[in-house]
């Protein structure tokens, strides 16, 4: 079995066809298909279930999932400790929610990229859970989540803290009237979720209409225009309430604190680009 099988047989994996990872790894897609019925068959066992929905891992491909996560990783930490060991540079793959993107981390980043110009930066975003799995699955070095977070694999600390408030267009209805109104989120994994249905039973409220969106200014503006409200942090709402666009009212103070954790895996190999992204963010 060859580092090269297992990278093939990841992509199609995670990307559950083969056409999707034959793109993602620049191959032909014949080349995949026979990598992968090579792979089973030096195996002597059945990886993928063939559907019409794509390529599904059966019980064996999930075993050796696990397995080629940690040897992949490993190679690719061997990798990095060997060329990038004497002063930071090389890759950093870096996941964050999107409000803390948009307002944390510009100034974090840039300031980190002046001071060690060779470290080589990606920031991709999503919600708590679908970062906190790309960490897991070795496809993230750390990400910004929620917290607090309980995972025996997870190493974490506090990176930020913020208020969460009620944010609606200017207006004179009191909290409970804007509660009525339609929640505009992101995807189903926002955190803010779970917190806002909590709200909603304690004032009473037994059911309202949630959209969903996928980034924080199509949130901003559907709320400036009245569609409804959001529960969102108050920093990444200061400039459109400063200009008068929006309002945003104080929650009842055990809804109000949310906590954004830096976390990555106990197992993770520190290269010198890491530990000093680290440093420099605990001195900021």
């Amino acid at each position: 079995m060859e580092s090269g099988d297992l990278r093939v047989f990841q992509a199609v994996a995670r990307e559950g066809s083969i056409t999707k990872a034959a793109q993602a790894l620049n191959y032909v897609q014949s080349n995949v298909t026979n990598r992968i019925q090579q792979l089973e068959s030096q195996l002597e066992t059945q990886l993928f279930y063939r559907t019409n929905r794509g390529m599904k891992l059966t019980a064996s491909g999930k075993n050796l999932l696990d397995y080629a996560d940690k040897i992949l990783y490993l190679l690719d930490e061997a990798e990095k400790s060997t060329r990038f060991a004497e002063y930071p540079k090389g890759p950093l793959r870096l996941g964050a929610l999107e409000t803390t993107a948009a307002i944390h981390l510009p100034q974090l980043m840039a300031g980190y990229h002046k001071k060690f110009p060779e470290v080589n930066l990606s920031l991709i975003t999503g919600d708590t859970h679908a970062l906190l799995q790309k960490v897991l699955h070795y496809e993230l070095d750390g990400a910004f989540v929620y917290g607090p977070l309980a995972h025996p694999d997870i190493e974490q600390f506090a990176a930020f803290e913020e208020e969460l408030v009620l944010v609606s267009e200017p207006c004179e209805s009191s909290l409970k009237e804007l509660l009525t109104r339609p929640l505009l989120f992101f995807s189903t994994g926002c955190s803010h979720r779970a917190r806002a249905e909590r709200l909603l039973l304690e004032e009473g409220i037994n059911k309202n209409n949630i959209m969903e969106f996928g980034a924080l200014e199509a949130i901003l503006g559907g709320v400036s225009a009245g569609l409804g409200v959001s529960l969102l942090p108050k920093s990444s709402i200061a400039s459109l309430e400063s200009r008068g666009g929006i309002c945003s009212r104080r929650l009842p103070e055990a809804y109000r604190e949310i906590n954004i954790l830096f976390v990555y895996r106990r197992d993770f190999f520190m290269t010198n680009a890491f530990q000093t992204f680290i440093d420099f963010m605990k001195v900021k």
